[in-house]
Formats: structure tokens, C-alpha cells, sequence
């Protein structure tokens, strides 16, 4: 069923009134539509592997319980390979103010140069504390960011 003029237009004012309000909200929405990464073969060779190790898992109930074993492992691998990004196409990128996004370029190796001349070991600074004692501080910077 079509809508109407009228609908339309307050439709698109909906949607620019949450492209203002949140843009990293309606940037996700619009990039909802495709799954980022994902090979037409490699889905394919998925498929195809978890319904070799169903058939396994079957056999293995009426043989021996390894060839289940083989065959539930075959099925968690061949759904891991069919959902597992491309290597080439990294979902990953950073909301704009606009509510688009931008890809992330992608990252160098440590002790590797930068545009600088510094490398991006010595340019990054070094770590303070331990991994704990950063998450600590992290969540003590966001209690009282929120609460005063």
C-alpha cells in the first residue's frame, strides 16, 4: 500500500529529526540493510559444510560417537566460515556528525613509521598501569562524567 503525500513528508521528517538527534543511530539503521562483508561463496561453502556435518552427526548417532563429534565440529566450522567477515572489507568505521560513516584506515604494526618520522610505538605513548587499572579508571571517568 502506497503512502500518501502527506505520509511521506512526515516520514522524512521523522527520519531527518533522528538523523539530528542521534546520527550514529540512523547511520546504523541505513547500513542494517547488508550484511557487511559477507561472500556469496563463502556462504555458499558454509552451507554446504554444516549440512556435510549434520549428515555426520547423523551417521555418528547410528555408528560411533566420534564421527558425531567430527561432525558437529565440521558444522561449527563451516558457520564460522560462512559468517566471518572478509578479510578485505572491515565493517569498522566512525559516525560523523552528518550521520554518515567513515571508514577506518587500516592499522600499521607497531615500530612501523608514521607520516612523522615517529613510529607509532614511541608516538602512541606508553601504557600506565596495568589493563585493570586502565578499565578502573576509564569507569571512574564515566561515573563522574555522568553524575556531576
Amino acid at each position: 500500500m502506497a503512502l500518501s503525500e502527506r505520509e511521506r513528508q512526515m516520514l522524512e521528517e521523522m527520519e531527518e529529526a533522528i538523523r539530528a538527534e542521534d546520527p550514529r543511530f540512523a547511520s546504523q539503521m541505513n547500513g542494517a540493510k547488508r550484511i557487511v562483508g559477507t561472500d556469496r561463496r563463502r556462504v555458499v561453502v558454509g552451507v554446504v559444510g554444516a549440512l556435510a556435518g549434520l549428515g555426520l552427526v547423523l551417521l555418528g548417532i547410528n555408528t560411533s560417537l566420534w564421527v558425531g563429534v567430527a561432525g558437529f565440529v565440521l558444522i561449527v566450522a563451516a558457520v564460522a566460515l560462512a559468517l566471518a567477515p572478509t578479510r578485505g572489507s572491515s565493517g569498522i568505521g566512525v559516525v560523523t556528525d552528518d550521520g554518515s560513516v567513515k571508514k577506518k584506515p587500516a592499522r600499521r604494526p607497531k615500530g612501523t613509521t608514521t607520516g612523522r618520522g615517529a613510529t607509532t610505538a614511541r608516538a602512541k605513548g606508553p601504557k600506565q598501569g596495568t589493563f585493570m587499572e586502565r578499565m578502573e579508571q576509564r569507569w571512574e571517568e564515566r561515573r563522574r562524567e555522568g553524575h556531576g
